[in-house]
C-alpha cells in the first residue's frame, strides 16, 4: 500500500519525480548533455575574440564550422593582416593554411597546448581535440551557486591512456538548464592554470546557452581572452567533404 501511495503522489504532484530523476543523473551524463547543448550535431558560428594584455588589446573575428567531435574548420575574417588564415581539424589531426606565404602546416600533437593566435586559448581548446566526455572520468562533488544558479560541481580526471593536456578539470553545470557556467583547468601537478567563465545567456534556435566565454590565466595579472558568439546556428546539413584540405583554400 505504501508503494502504491508513493507512486500515486508522484504522478499527481509531478515535482518529486523530477527530483528523483535529477538525483539519478550521472556526472558523465551531465557533462555529455552540456557538451551536446553547446555543440549540437553540427554548428556554424561567427565569433569575435578579444585578447587583453596589461599594455595592449587586440580583436580577432572568425567563422567556424563544426560537425560532431571529429570535424572543425575555422576561417579568420579580421584583422586584415590575418584574414583568410584557415584551421582544419579532422579526427585528431590539425592543419593551418597560411595564404600570405602559400603554405600548409600540419600541427603536431606536441603543439596542441600552444597559444592560438596569441590568445589564452590553446589549439586544443579551439577545436576540442580531446573529448571531455570520452577522455575523462567524471565525479559529482556537490552543488554550488554560480552566477545565481544552482550548479553541479563535477571533477573530470583524464584516463591514464588519454591524450589530453590537462591534469584535471572542475566544471560547474546549471542544474536547471544543463549548460556550463564555469570551468577550472589544472595542470598535472594540480596547479590552477586557467579559469573559464561562461555568460550572456541567450535563446539561440531551439536552446538556451551562454554566448560569451572569458578565459583568465591564474598566474597573470590583467590578462584575459574573451570569445563572443555574434551568430550561431545548430544542426546544419554539412557534408564531411566540406572539412578537407582542398576546401581550406576555397572557403570564405
Amino acid at each position: 500500500m505504501k508503494i502504491k501511495l508513493l507512486v500515486m503522489l508522484i504522478l499527481i504532484i509531478g515535482i518529486p519525480s523530477g527530483k528523483i530523476m535529477a538525483q539519478e543523473i550521472s556526472a558523465k551524463e551531465i557533462i555529455k548533455r552540456a557538451d551536446d547543448l553547446m555543440q549540437g550535431q553540427s554548428n556554424y558560428a561567427e565569433v569575435k575574440m578579444i585578447v587583453h594584455r596589461p599594455k595592449w588589446e587586440r580583436s580577432l573575428s572568425f567563422k567556424s564550422w563544426m560537425k560532431g567531435s571529429e570535424y572543425a574548420l575555422i576561417y579568420i575574417t579580421e584583422p586584415v593582416k590575418e584574414k583568410a588564415q584557415v584551421f582544419l581539424k579532422r579526427d585528431r589531426e590539425m592543419w593551418n593554411w597560411l595564404p600570405s606565404i602559400g603554405r600548409m602546416i600540419k600541427i603536431p600533437p606536441s603543439m596542441m597546448m600552444q597559444s592560438w593566435m596569441g590568445s589564452d586559448i590553446t589549439n586544443d581548446d579551439l577545436v576540442n581535440e580531446s573529448s571531455i566526455v570520452d577522455d575523462y572520468t567524471h565525479k559529482l562533488l556537490n552543488k554550488e551557486m554560480i552566477q545565481g544558479e544552482e550548479c553541479y560541481k563535477i571533477e573530470l580526471v583524464p584516463h591514464e591512456d588519454a591524450a589530453v593536456v590537462w591534469g584535471k578539470i572542475i566544471s560547474w553545470v546549471s542544474v536547471k538548464n544543463i549548460y556550463t557556467l564555469r570551468n577550472e583547468y589544472y595542470d598535472e601537478d594540480d596547479f590552477l592554470v586557467n579559469t573559464e567563465t561562461l555568460s550572456d545567456i541567450k535563446k539561440v534556435n531551439d536552446r538556451i546557452i551562454p554566448t560569451k566565454y572569458t578565459i583568465v590565466p591564474a598566474e597573470e595579472e590583467d590578462q584575459w581572452t574573451s570569445m563572443e558568439f555574434v551568430n550561431i546556428n545548430f544542426n546544419l546539413n554539412i557534408e564531411d567533404s566540406f572539412f578537407s584540405i582542398q576546401n581550406m583554400k576555397r572557403v570564405r
